[in-house]
This record gives structure tokens, C-alpha cells and sequence, in this order.
């Protein structure tokens, strides 16, 4: 008899997508092949997002999308899972009748459950789909889906913050961070695997460790990461603005493995809107975080984002955001309009920012990063620069895709070669001849650190080639 068919649909944030894989990895284990054709599929799974309303809309369609091989006949079981079931469980469950099974954020661990569910036998679960507390762990099955020499590690879930504009607290529940040794065999198993940059993930990555017992810190995971037989490259994201220890600021200067990178959304920077969206720290706080992480890494670069149109952004207000970005050494920053979500106190709030006016302070500043981004790329050429080769262009097969450590995968552009031989996992050096507003073009100059060579037992090439099929045919819409 053949094994089930599966069509895995993933949205949103690298979280999201830590949550997908897991869950790929169980069904997986529960002997499902994975297929990249929908209408192939006996069971469809779809990892929403419900953050703001742009993701809950594209969760929504894309749900009724998969809903139509139900409706064809074709499709036996619609798994429906995430944040956005999370968050509308009960109008989902009432206005999208083709979905089988819905699965809250604490829930996916029984997802090959529901998934193998017998069709005659509708799953109960709203005596649980309160329940938000599952954290997986380093035993926990899991498939790659991203590159083989890159991966995504959530070190915590959930999240203590109160910001006025966010849901996370309620999709996700409060923090709960991972204990450090069970991160660092997560971390060793991927680089025995081939991976060579590890991007640490969490909603609030400064906070790591305050929940655990004894009670730890960001620092001492770094360190430990460190010092373990862990990929070459450790990428830091989402890092709260809050106080950086001493200790953090010397491992961030010392510890070769550490990138010199850092993701910190600031969301503002006006006082009076910082303080609307109880983000807890005044301007004058961050420019002092800021000259402190300066000062302990100098050739440190940052990735930041803010939020344009929060209720009572004034002209004045908008302003000073503007005359930040533009002196602030920035390398990279997100720019996203202010997204009214039911649910958070900022829904409520008096003087709503009108829509037009915020599309029109977004397109203005979105137009000065553009120009600040040009003209900081334009200083790269001549260097010569580390990169991980990422493997060939998806625009040309002319060109080869590498990033360097001041490029997050997905988010912060490419750095193109056009010259030179170089092939994926594989880490080189680059002199730079052309740059454009987000990437870089260049040519290899020297090996620095070839791919890993990736296990041969043939157990574990049986796995890798499962993984590779699954990496082929998860859809991802981020």
C-alpha cells in the first residue's frame, strides 16, 4: 500500500517556519510523502500566519485555495494550523467548512496525528486550543527546509513584552526559552549535518533565558555556542533593545564564531510614540545601546525596522523618524505601515493616523532608505569581503548567490559573483566591482573555508534524500 501524499503550505516569519519544519518532520517520520503538487496531495497542511491584517489575508486565501481539492474530490484531509487558527478558531471552524482539523500554536506536535485521523472521526479540539505552551526540543524531529548549509534555531517562544501594537502574547503565550544545552545539541546535530550559519531566532532574543531555572542569559548561550563544535557562523535576530551586559558586549567582540550582525527592531524613535506603543525605552536609551555596541564591536552592522502611522504620529513625530535613519548608521532597516489588528490596545486608541496619510509617509521614507542604502552599498567597492555561497542565482545561471555577514538570508540582498569558481556551503573571498541600491556584484579571490562534506552512512543519505524532497516541496510564502 502506498504511503499517504502530503502538500505542506508554510506562512509568515522564520518562526513560523522553525514550527513548519517540525511539524514536516513528524509527518515525515509517520512515513508521508511529501509531494509539491497540491492536487497530488492526499493531505494538505497549512501553517498560517495572523499576525496583522496583510498575513491574515494571505492565510485566508491561500486556505481557501487548498479548501478547493477538497470541494474537487481530489483531497481527503485539510489540516489547518498556526497563528491565525490560534487567534480565529471559532470563525474559521464556522465559515471554511472543507477544513478537517485545526490546530492551534501549542498544538502542532499532534499534527501527524490529526493528519492520519480517521476521515469518519471528526478530532475534537476545542478543549484545547487554548493551550499555547508546547516547546519543542533538540529531539524533536525536524526537516531542513532551507538551505542545506544554512538553518534557523528558535532559541524561545512566546513573549513578556506588552507592546500596544502586537498579538504575540496572546498567539504565542508568555516566553519560554530553551535551556542552553539543549540549543547547543541542536546546534551540533545541524553542523554534523553540513550547516554552516546558524540564525538564532526569538521574539525577544535579549530576554533569553531570564524564565529558565537557574535563570540564564543571551551571553552565556553565545558562549556556550561558541566554544561547541557549532556551525562557523551564528547570526543574532530580533534582539529587544534592552540593556546589553558587559558579558554580552564582550562575547559579541570576542567570540570569533558570533557574527558581527545584529537584528534590533526599534519600531520608533519619537518619545511620545515610543511611549503610546509601551516599547519601554526612551530615545535616549537606544542611542546610548547603540554607542555601547558600537564601541564593543566597531565593524558591528545593524538591521533595524520601524513602524510608520501609529496612532497619534504626528508630522513632528514623523520627522524626527526620518532625520534618524538618515544619520544613524543603519545598514539595512524594514519599513511596514501601522496595521490596526482587533485585540490590541492600539486598535482603540484616539487620533488613528488616516490611511492615505500613511501610505504617503511610507512611500517618503521608504524612497530616502533607497537612496541611503545606494550609497552605502557604493562603499563596498573595491573591498574584498568573506561570503557564504548560497549557490546559483535564481536570476541567472550566469551568476552565483553568496551573502556576507552583514546579509541575513531572505532579507538583506545578495552578493552576486560573476567570477570565479565557488559551490553552496562553500565560504570565499570576494573583491567587489559593482553595487546597486541592495546588492553587490564581484569576483572570488581565494578559498577561505570549503562546504562541509556531508555524511555518506547510508542511513543518514536515506534521510538527507527525504529531507531533500521535503526541502523541494514545502511551499513557503513569507
Amino acid at each position: 500500500m502506498p504511503n499517504p501524499r502530503l502538500h505542506f503550505v508554510s506562512l509568515g516569519c522564520p518562526k513560523n517556519r522553525v514550527d513548519s519544519e517540525l511539524m514536516l518532520g513528524q509527518l515525515q517520520d509517520a512515513a508521508f510523502d511529501v509531494t509539491s503538487d497540491a492536487d497530488e496531495a492526499d493531505v494538505i497542511v497549512v501553517n498560517t500566519c495572523g499576525f496583522i491584517e496583510e498575513a491574515k489575508k494571505e492565510s485566508i486565501d491561500t486556505i481557501l485555495e487548498m479548501a478547493q481539492y477538497k470541494a474537487a474530490g481530489s483531497l481527503k484531509r485539510l489540516v489547518v494550523t498556526g497563528c491565525l487558527v490560534q487567534r480565529y478558531e471559532k470563525e474559521l471552524r464556522a465559515e471554511i467548512p472543507e477544513i478537517d482539523v485545526l490546530l492551534g500554536n501549542g498544538e502542532y506536535a499532534n499534527v501527524a496525528k490529526a493528519a492520519l485521523a480517521d476521515l469518519a472521526i471528526q478530532p475534537s479540539i476545542a478543549d484545547t486550543i487554548e493551550k499555547i505552551d508546547f516547546l519543542h526540543d533538540a529531539t524533536s524531529p525536524r526537516v531542513n527546509t532551507f538551505l542545506p548549509h544554512s538553518a534557523y534555531v528558535k532559541v524561545a517562544e512566546g513573549c513578556d513584552q506588552k507592546c500596544t501594537f502586537c498579538i504575540i502574547p496572546k498567539l504565542r503565550g508568555l516566553q519560554r526559552s530553551r535551556a542552553i544545552d539543549d540549543v547547543l545539541r541542536e546546534a551540533e546535530a545541524m553542523h554534523a549535518r553540513g550547516v554552516v550559519e546558524l540564525n538564532l531566532i526569538a521574539q525577544d532574543l535579549t530576554a533569553y533565558g531570564h524564565d529558565l531555572e537557574p535563570k540564564a542569559q543571551l551571553a552565556d548561550l553565545l558562549k556556550a555556542l561558541g566554544e561547541g563544535d557549532t556551525p562557523p557562523w551564528i547570526r543574532l535576530h530580533y534582539a529587544y533593545p534592552r540593556p546589553f551586559s558587559k558579558k554580552l558586549l564582550e562575547v559579541l567582540a570576542t567570540q570569533p564564531k558570533v557574527l558581527p550582525y545584529i537584528d534590533m527592531p526599534l519600531q520608533h524613535i519619537a518619545d511620545s510614540v515610543l511611549k503610546r506603543m509601551a516599547r519601554g525605552r526612551p530615545r535616549r536609551f537606544i542611542e546610548k545601546l547603540h554607542q555601547d555596541i558600537r564601541t564593543a564591536v566597531p565593524h558591528v552592522i545593524m538591521r533595524t525596522s520601524f513602524i510608520v502611522g501609529f496612532p497619534g504620529e504626528t508630522d513632528a513625530d514623523f520627522r524626527e523618524l526620518c532625520d534618524y535613519v538618515e544619520g544613524e548608521d543603519f545598514e539595512h532597516v524594514g519599513i511596514f505601515k501601522f496595521s490596526r489588528e482587533e485585540g490590541t490596545p492600539s486598535h482603540d486608541m484616539d487620533d488613528q493616523v488616516p490611511r492615505a496619510l500613511i501610505d504617503e509617509r511610507h512611500a517618503e521614507i521608504s524612497e530616502l532608505l533607497q537612496d541611503k542604502s545606494r550609497a552605502k552599498k557604493a562603499t563596498y567597492v573595491g573591498k574584498r569581503i568573506e561570503v557564504l555561497v548560497d549557490g546559483a542565482s535564481e536570476e541567472t545561471e550566469l551568476l552565483i548567490a553568496s551573502r556576507h555577514k552583514g546579509q541575513a538570508p531572505e532579507v538583506d540582498g545578495t552578493t552576486y559573483i560573476n567570477d570565479g569558481e565557488a559551490k553552496a556551503g562553500d565560504i570565499v573571498e570576494v573583491e567587489i566591482s559593482e553595487s546597486f541600491d541592495y546588492d553587490l556584484v564581484g569576483h572570488v579571490t581565494r578559498m577561505i573555508r570549503p562546504a562541509p562534506v556531508r555524511p555518506s552512512h547510508p542511513r543518514l543519505e536515506a534521510k538527507k534524500q527525504a529531507a531533500q524532497r521535503s526541502r523541494g516541496s514545502l511551499r513557503v510564502i513569507s
